[in-house]
């Protein structure tokens, strides 16, 4: 027999995913640059030179067996020891190669934090709006996770929901900043009350409590701004990172789990996550890709282009009429929708070819997701539809 409940989760496929299949399909019917899609948070913009450089470079001249030989179930040693390099030289932290774990992904790297740190029947709370896929993820360790309504003023924490919620079961909290969707990147002054909220219930209940800070976006910050290092709030943080977005290498599923060196057993945490990728099937990233993203760690691809359709879209829809919070970060804009059914809405954007992602899946009634990570070009051939749109539905 069929496991039932992967059979179940059929019914409840991805929105984001479902929207971007539309694109894809009615791209072919009217050409797909005069489909204005919204939909989906992939790249843009290409991977640095250095990369592919690096990789000709392996691939023609390094030793096979090395490239294309199985990696040590905890990761390349020399990879680690580069990713705890790097981090300590930006951040000022202490990590050393064994604090590091190797995923595919930053969804990997989630995986094996929430199972490190949490039980069957533990609870995991995050803050609204969040990334859809945290509710699977979470329910395939056993635990539970319980959504903070958001703090739709700025879409920093709301503390006073949040601390109404902790209670003595809660054994991790998971953060995502800069956020998807909302784009909002925490302050410094939202992680020292975060950290001074959690250090005091570490005290209360009598045991720890993780904080495992998903930061995928953690280069993409506008204004010149940077995002404050979560980890250097609070000890006992578990950092979750990938290289889909800084590097553009979403399809090589490459990143790691930080273990901040003064948590709770941070020696243990990193040889535990050995024994969750046993018991899941995960046995680490490719070789190849691990020693080519140990060469770039400190580059970026060019993520000016978002910073530059933020704005466009921004100007765009307060001038139309939107009511929304400006993006710290991140390549989405997530404004609140004409009528409360963001559902309903966004099947009418649907009419002018606009594919917009509404807000329900993520936590928030009656928002809108769009993920600006396309050609300036169409961004800017998109406004008109947008006013269009809003004008002829909505009379703005």
């Amino acid at each position: 027999m069929i496991n039932e409940a992967y059979k179940a989760m059929l019914g409840g496929k991805s929105v984001i995913r479902e929207l971007s299949e539309y694109a894809t399909a009615r791209g072919k019917e009217i050409g797909y640059d005069n489909v204005f899609d919204y939909s989906l948070g992939n790249p843009s913009v290409p991977a640095p030179p250095d990369f592919a450089r690096t990789m000709v470079d392996l691939y023609t001249n390094g030793d096979p067996v090395a490239i294309h030989g199985y990696s040590p179930s905890l990761g390349i040693p020399s990879v680690k020891e580069a990713i705890a390099d790097s981090l300590n030289r930006r951040f000022g932290t202490a990590y050393t190669g064994n604090h590091i774990f190797p995923t595919t992904g930053a969804a990997g790297a989630l995986a094996h934090a929430m199972r490190a740190v949490t039980k069957p029947g533990d609870e995991i709370i995050t803050f609204a709006p969040f990334f859809p896929e945290y509710m699977p993820y979470v329910n395939g360790t056993g635990a539970h996770l319980t959504v903070i309504p958001a703090d739709t003023a700025n879409f920093q924490i709301n503390f006073e929901a949040f601390e109404a919620a902790l209670n003595p079961n809660v054994q991790a909290v998971l953060i995502n900043t800069p956020n998807n969707p909302s784009g909002a990147v925490y302050s410094a002054e939202t992680l020292t009350k975060l950290a001074a909220l959690l250090t005091a219930k570490q005290t209360e209940y009598g045991h720890d409590i993780f904080l495992i800070s998903d930061e995928p976006y953690r280069e993409i910050v506008f204004d010149g701004n940077t995002q404050p290092y979560p980890a250097n709030f609070y000890a006992n943080t578990l950092t979750c990172y990938s290289w889909s977005k800084s590097l553009s290498l979403p399809g090589e599923r490459i990143g790691y789990v930080a273990v901040n060196p003064a948590a709770t057993d941070a020696d243990l945490l990193e040889p535990i996550m050995g024994q969750i990728s046993r018991g899941t099937g995960h046995n680490c990233p490719p070789s190849s890709i691990q020693l080519g993203v140990a060469k770039v760690l400190d580059e970026t691809s060019d993520l000016s282009v978002y910073e530059t359709n933020m704005n466009l879209l921004y100007d765009a829809l307060t001038s139309i009429g939107f009511d929304v919070v400006r993006p710290g970060g991140t390549f989405y804009i997530f404004p609140k929708a004409l009528e409360e059914d963001a559902t309903a809405f966004c099947l009418k954007a649907k009419e002018y070819d606009l594919i917009l992602v509404p807000s329900e899946s993520f936590g928030v009634p009656g928002y809108f997701r769009m993920a600006y990570c396309i050609d300036t070009e169409k961004v800017k051939r998109s406004i008109p539809a947008l006013e269009k749109f809003a004008h002829e539905q909505y009379g703005l």
